[in-house]
């Protein structure tokens, strides 16, 4: 071989080598993105799982509370759930003051400031 030959050769060799290297350095960053993705994803779909079952139970425990209401409310006298709804503001500010009766009540330790 003559000089030039080989002087190509190398030159060849060298410019497909440092190609590869390219693409092995792509591949290599590129695998490291999707292994980095997967352990991403793991936390996120426990999360959601988590989520799914707490708002079920959730759910669960609001419609059997409500359940419980519903069946006091209507065994109350007078249609008081009719007049409640028709007037809201008046429950409400029943229920605070019984609520501030019974804190006075149950707790005589306190000194009322006049």
């Amino acid at each position: 071989m003559n000089g030039k030959r080989f002087d190509k050769r190398i030159n060849r060799d060298f410019d497909r080598a440092k190609r590869d290297l390219a693409v092995l350095k792509d591949d290599a960053v590129t695998g490291l993105n999707m292994k980095f993705e997967q352990l991403a994803e793991r936390p996120i779909k426990t999360a959601e799982v988590a989520m799914k079952t707490l708002n079920k139970s959730i759910g669960q425990g609001l419609h059997q509370y409500n359940a419980k209401v519903q069946g006091v409310v209507s065994n109350v006298p007078g249609d008081l759930s009719k007049k409640v709804a028709g007037y809201p503001w008046v429950a409400i500010t029943a229920s605070m003051v019984l609520g501030m009766l019974l804190g006075v009540m149950l707790k005589p330790g306190r000194h009322v400031v006049s």
